[in-house]
């Protein structure tokens, strides 16, 4: 796996892939190893810590690093579709960083959201793209459960963010765009718009001091406000 210049995780371990060939990357972010064909990270135990801090509780039903920020921390997990306990969690991906979930709340908040969904039912193109985006999703996701030796969702059972018709989340979309890099147009439109929240460092406490700091971490459970189970 070859990394993008200059980004290094935690050791000097490389985490960063190009986008797919054919697929355009978003300017400023450096994608991490897209979730495909056993690509995303095992979570290691400092992974699951600065997880935890991120969120302010412990992650549950956590499967894989999807994704992994400049800094080389976690910033998109992949989640069971089914829980440890039984609950039915339809979010494959999910955005940790909160600093990258408060710069999507900001972009909610100022209507960003309505603006796609008016997109979405005037332009045959971009719905098409979100379609597919929506059929990759589901994919993932059964794969996913059989992969964890579960069944799949039941038939019907949302996506995530809204897709295909409408725009609910964009934590969702943003997630699914940066595990599987071009999968998503308009995750990657709200990761553009988003800016560089990398840009001031580590959100939280690395791998090495993670695991002493997440019982202090409890403002980053801004990270988990905006997003929901049922999103």
């Amino acid at each position: 796996m070859t990394a993008a210049p200059g980004w290094r995780g935690p050791a000097g371990r490389a985490v960063a892939d190009g986008p797919p060939p054919g697929k355009p990357a978003s300017p400023g972010v450096r994608y991490g190893r897209p979730d495909g064909a056993g690509a995303a990270d095992a979570p290691s135990a400092g992974d699951i810590a600065v997880i935890a801090a991120q969120l302010g509780r412990p992650p549950r039903g956590t499967l894989a690093v999807a994704h992994r920020c400049p800094c080389g921390l976690p910033d998109v997990v992949k989640t069971a579709p089914w829980l440890p306990d039984g609950t039915l969690f339809p979010t494959l991906y999910y955005l940790t960083c909160p600093r990258a979930s408060a710069a999507m709340s900001r972009l909610e908040a100022a209507g960003l959201m309505r603006e796609m969904t008016q997109r979405l039912a005037g332009d045959p193109g971009l719905r098409q793209r979100q379609q597919a985006a929506h059929r990759d999703y589901l994919a993932r996701r059964d794969a996913a459960a059989l992969a964890a030796g579960t069944r799949p969702l039941p038939p019907g059972t949302a996506s995530a963010g809204g897709m295909p018709d409408r725009v609910k989340c964009l934590h969702a979309l943003a997630a699914h765009e940066l595990a599987c890099p071009g999968a998503n147009a308009l995750g990657r439109e709200a990761i553009q718009a988003a800016g560089k929240w990398w840009a001031a460092g580590p959100c939280v406490a690395g791998p090495d001091s993670a695991g002493q700091s997440a019982a202090g971490q409890s403002a980053a459970g801004s990270s988990a406000a905006g997003q929901s189970a049922s999103r």
